[in-house]
């Protein structure tokens, strides 16, 4: 029983997989995804009516089951290495997604790693909903197959991270909606990626979401590879008082592309307008297989020399706020997609990111919009003062007991 708000911690997942691991049919089978939430379940199926993507029922179906609403990202994302630590199994790990017949030796425990789709937000819901549809469609296949075999097993469907931002339940009290009251995002699930000159961190960056598309086809998830993994070479990035660049390498990332660098070009220059140094976000670089470069001019990324930079929303389209410019035809085939976009590229201390200057300016779109509204509605108001103050009254009126009022027309 967990009430409301309650996340569950690692060491209260362990007690609870306990009864799992001690039981008598250890064949346990693990679907992990790249990211998942509770709210998915709900927001997927309601909001697309009759398109539900979840027709599997091997949950309802099951003689027991659990749900854990919340779990903490450190739980989840160890979740592989304890359970290979918790007894003798024999690891099976697949990534074909096409896979219609699960091999199991029942006279040893199994344990099996389905890594599955990887879901790519902030491009398109229906793309979204399809994959997750078709998740749901190799759940369900792999289970009845175990089931028509006779093989008794438990299955595990989890994530690395959440895909949405919960608002903070440290307290039952702020469950309540209270006046003026705003939601604040969770902090950090993984640390950011740092590089080293030495013993010296030169360079912080940091997403909550770095997603790219080749050809409007290929989704590339670099998240989990670049922040929790971080299986990525930085080995390139460059780091000096005036020029720095963070280089992200990866190796195979999506079948079809053997190699992708990623580069993030910032220069230190003192404006003397603000006398004062600046650091900006210059350009960014993708070079796939050493050979296709594509290039993009960065707007509005720049920070005082000793702050960090802060985005919400980088990418490509012309509704982020931060938008990425292509400069060649190569960069034309790129779509790029970061949320809670983070660097720092000097003058780092202790390893952490500095106070964070925000992309965003004062003045955004909505409330230029509000301006120019209120500007024009004033407008016409006083054009009305002004030609009701014009009206005048006749200086004479025609007696209809006497003769008549003759008016020149020169009056």
């Amino acid at each position: 029983a967990l009430h409301e708000g309650h996340i569950v911690s690692a060491q209260e997942l362990t007690e609870i997989l306990q009864p799992v691991l001690t039981q008598n049919s250890r064949n346990l089978i693990l679907f992990l995804q790249d990211m998942l939430s509770i709210d998915d379940f709900t927001y997927f199926s309601e909001s697309y009516g009759n398109k539900n993507p979840f027709q599997n029922e091997s949950l309802q179906s099951s003689p027991s089951s659990l749900v854990l609403p919340a779990v903490d990202c450190e739980a989840s994302r160890y979740l592989l290495s304890f359970l290979q630590k918790s007894g003798g199994w024999k690891l099976t790990k697949i990534t074909n997604l096409n896979v219609s017949h699960l091999e199991v030796n029942t006279s040893k425990p199994n344990l099996v790693v389905i890594q599955l789709q990887q879901l790519v937000s902030g491009f398109n819901e229906v793309s979204t909903l399809e994959a997750i549809a078709e998740i749901d469609k190799i759940i369900g296949r792999l289970t009845m197959d175990l089931q028509e075999r006779g093989i008794p097993f438990s299955v595990i469907y989890t994530a690395v991270r959440p895909s949405r931002i919960s608002r903070r339940t440290d307290v039952v009290w702020e469950l309540r909606r209270q006046l003026m009251a705003t939601e604040e995002e969770d902090s950090l699930s993984y640390p950011p990626l740092n590089v080293t000159t030495g013993n010296d961190t030169c360079i912080l960056f940091y997403a909550r979401n770095f997603t790219l598309k080749a050809n409007n086809s290929v989704f590339i998830d670099l998240t989990n590879v670049t922040f929790v993994s971080q299986d990525v070479d930085v080995s390139s990035s460059e780091c000096s008082d005036v020029n720095t660049t963070l280089s992200l390498r990866y190796t195979e990332p999506v079948n079809g592309i053997s190699s992708l660098e990623i580069r993030f070009l910032m220069s230190n220059q003192f404006y003397e307008g603000s006398a004062r140094n600046w650091s900006t976000l210059d350009s960014v670089e993708i070079i796939q297989d050493g050979e296709k470069f594509a290039k993009f001019y960065v707007s509005v990324i720049s920070a005082p020399a000793e702050y960090s930079s802060h985005c919400q929303l980088v990418g490509t389209s012309n509704l982020y706020p931060a938008r990425l410019i292509p400069s060649n035809d190569e960069a034309k085939n790129w779509d790029v997609f970061i949320s809670t976009f983070q660097i720092q590229g000097f003058n780092v201390e202790n390893n952490q990111f500095s106070y964070a200057s925000d992309c965003t300016g004062f003045f955004t779109p909505a409330i230029w919009m509000g301006l120019v509204t209120s500007i024009v509605l004033l407008w016409i108001l006083a054009y009305g003062i002004h030609m009701i103050m014009q009206l005048t009254t006749n200086s004479r009126f025609d007696d209809p007991k006497g003769p008549a009022l003759s008016v020149p027309l020169t009056e």
